[in-house]
């Protein structure tokens, strides 16, 4: 017997699509293309079956290896043998570990003086999701950082805009990150328990004095890499089309784009990257970064010195790794050319168990509880994308890349270009199955306070309030089938 959605609930779906489309139309299309993607995006009302090509979550460019602690490190099947040496070459450059000035092996030097890792690699362990602290005792970890400003929105006066727990030999570090968490229990529809633990982060022997009395502090989760050349050929157009920042459709749902200026061309772009889609594209993200993270400079963003600020006197008289034989920057040309690559290019794993009963299970339920009209399911990526291996493939990434105010419990109060305090960028969920065979562990949301796909839904609050309280009602047995999907994906 078929699975299928409500009869009130496929009309609110086919509204909102008539809604979208209404918005924004793709330039990169002929009216024939655009029928056929309107076709293949629309939301799915069988789920006695798997949908077409369901499992190539990425298109032509989905992994098919093992699902194994490598399977997020892969290159898009669909890249020429050429782009393959490409990949590499970025695949090393990601991994480098940079060393400090002066330095032997000057093709390497220029790390700090102030830094959170040495390389890309520490915070994208395996180039999937970072982790707060495993071990509660530790006040720190290599994968998360605190991000820091005061009102309106600029950087610490004497910190910058990133707490940085390393520094180079003859430096001490900004100071370290603390991190109390509080049991808050949650009661189920069905009376079961799920006890919940609420973050509270705070900054300890720091080095450069006390912060500012309006210090906004931030923690950050690196996010796993894959896709991330599909979601940037996502059109502009097809995103904005999901917005409603005044919830003309009444559905209780507003996302709004977050516009930001792009550093390489100055212009105004649409945010799609960063957990408040703070960056509008891979390169940029990839330089702000080498410069945040790791302390190097490259030509998009020339600050040898990193996060220091001008009351780190001892931070700016820090030897750097320019190098004017080698070009401008401590990264020359193609070093960000080649990250910004091996960025674009890791593939996402073939998608496992589609046809299994409790995934479209699962499924349905997904759908039902309203989580698909944040994490949209499909899109179809850009006829125009300079690389062939990205163009006009139809994806799978779960997520609007919109903004949505996600309520108190996960606010953090800190503004981010056009974000508010309690605005999030919805996170795409492909390949969030194997967070455990990649990554290690099961930690998600920006902080990594949940601990699995339970917790991270009942977190949900804001505009995501109905869909969880509609997962916190489920029975037990549809729960199980609903991450039973999600770790399908």
């Amino acid at each position: 017997m078929h699975v299928r959605l409500t009869l009130a609930l496929i009309a609110l779906l086919a509204t909102g699509l008539a809604f979208a489309q209404d918005k924004a139309v793709r330039a990169d299309l002929s009216p024939e293309d655009l029928a056929r993607v309107v076709r293949v995006t629309a939301p799915t009302v069988d789920f006695s079956v798997p949908e077409n090509f369901e499992t190539m979550q990425a298109g032509a460019g989905t992994t098919k290896k093992i699902a194994n602690q490598d399977a997020f490190s892969h290159f898009l099947a669909s890249l020429s043998f050429e782009q393959e040496e490409q990949f590499k070459l970025g695949n090393a450059l990601f991994r480098k570990l940079w060393v400090s000035s002066p330095s032997s092996t000057q093709a390497s030097d220029g790390l700090g003086p102030l830094f959170n890792a040495r390389a890309c690699q520490s915070c994208h362990l395996k180039d999937g999701r970072g982790h707060p602290p495993f071990d509660a005792s530790r006040e720190s970890g290599v994968s998360m950082f605190l991000r820091l400003s005061v009102p309106p929105g600029v950087g610490e006066p004497a910190y910058g805009t990133q707490l940085q727990d390393f520094a180079v030999p003859g430096l001490k570090a900004e100071g370290r990150m603390v991190i109390d968490y509080t049991d808050l229990p949650v009661t189920l529809g069905d009376g079961s328990v799920i006890t919940l633990r609420q973050p509270a982060y705070s900054v300890a022997d720091l080095a450069y004095g006390p912060m500012a009395d309006d210090v906004m502090l931030s923690p950050r989760v690196a996010p796993p890499m894959i896709g991330l050349g599909l979601i940037e050929q996502v059109p502009a157009a097809d995103i904005l089309a999901l917005a409603d920042a005044a919830d003309l459709d009444g559905n209780g749902i507003s996302g709004k784009p977050n516009w930001v200026i792009d550093p390489e061309s100055q212009s105004m772009m649409l945010g799609r990257f960063g957990w408040k889609a703070g960056m509008p594209t891979i390169r940029s993200q990839s330089a702000a970064a080498f410069a945040g993270d790791i302390g190097i400079s490259t030509p998009l963003v020339n600050k040898p010195h990193g996060d220091c600020t001008e009351r780190q006197v001892e931070c700016l008289a820090m030897p750097t790794g320019e190098q004017a034989r080698l070009g401008v920057s401590e990264a020359p040309d193609p070093v960000l050319d080649l990250v910004t690559f091996y960025s674009q290019t890791l593939g996402v794993p073939l998608r496992r168990n589609v046809g299994d009963p409790a995934v479209l299970r699962g499924k349905a339920a997904f759908y039902g509880a309203g989580c698909a009209s944040c994490h949209t399911p499909k899109f179809v990526t850009s006829r125009d994308a300079t690389n062939p291996a990205l163009r006009f493939q139809l994806i799978w990434p779960y997520a609007d890349f919109l903004l949505h105010d996600m309520g108190a419990g996960l606010a953090d109060h800190r503004p981010e270009g056009q974000a508010d305090g309690y605005e999030w960028r919805t996170p795409p969920l492909w390949g969030i199955g194997l967070t455990q065979t990649v990554s290690g562990h099961t930690f998600f949301l920006h902080d990594g306070r949940a601990r699995n796909l339970v917790e991270a839904i009942l977190w949900h609050g804001g505009e995501a309030q109905a869909a969880r309280d509609a997962f916190a009602n489920l029975d037990a047995a549809t729960r199980t089938d609903m991450i039973a999907f999600l770790e399908s994906l």
